[in-house]
């Protein structure tokens, strides 16, 4: 007896993966983000100098994630969005270091010079991701820093509004645009995965410097 086959249930796209993921496990979704730490509460102000600071670290100097990962991009579409996202994001640094001179010293906090040396260790292991020869890999790392940078920007622009300063327009590639590209690019197998990847690595470092933030914040709360 013939049996009909059953319905494939649909794939998703490279672009629907990255989104989950960001949404998952991205900056929006780390308990010390969600707890309103950065921006409610006594200690809020305090919590987002020791973030604006650390974001410094991690993604204030040139070059960055996206400039890394540019060297790589040798289709038209990528070199195309590779260059918008580095025009903005030289935007977002200045905005950043502005933050940072606006809101005074890094909070003391015990353990200082750790913090610094594990936050070095980070912004290396994403120089190797945008540098890596896995076709696909620094363009997953270069796309989630975008996704991931919108929740981080409203941090930035609380931080901004606190401090009487004018956030300027974010002119990061629009997410249709980036949805599209990453679906061009991503025609193989191979590439879907080293994009996730990429996009995973990213997400992991970020996660970790929250992790980080969340110590230092518990740290003062009990000195």
């Amino acid at each position: 007896m013939n049996q009909s086959p059953q319905p494939k249930a649909p794939t998703r796209g490279v672009a629907e993966l990255l989104d989950a993921l960001v949404a998952s496990d991205g900056t929006g979704a780390h308990p010390h983000v969600r707890s309103g730490a950065l921006s409610s509460g006594p200690e809020a102000m305090r919590n987002l100098a020791d973030a604006v600071h650390f974001l410094c670290l991690l993604h204030g100097r040139h070059p960055g994630v996206i400039d890394n990962a540019a060297r790589k991009a040798v289709d038209p579409a990528s070199r195309r969005w590779m260059d918008e996202a580095a025009d903005a994001f030289v935007e977002e640094r200045a905005f950043l270091s502005k933050i940072a001179s606006a809101v005074g010293p890094v909070p003391s906090t015990q353990g200082q010079a750790q913090c610094e040396a594990a936050v070095a260790a980070q912004r290396k292991a994403l120089d190797m991701l945008a540098e890596s020869d896995r076709h696909g890999c620094a363009l997953g790392a270069a796309i989630a820093l975008t996704l991931d940078w919108r929740t981080i920007r409203v941090l930035l622009d609380i931080s901004a509004l606190r401090l009487d300063l004018v956030p300027p327009t974010c002119t990061l590639p629009d997410l249709p645009g980036t949805a599209r590209l990453a679906a061009a690019v991503a025609d193989t197998p191979a590439i879907e995965r080293a994009m996730v990847f990429g996009a995973q690595q990213l997400i992991t470092q970020h996660s970790g410097l929250w992790d980080l933030m969340a110590a230092r914040a518990a740290s003062r709360a009990h000195s």
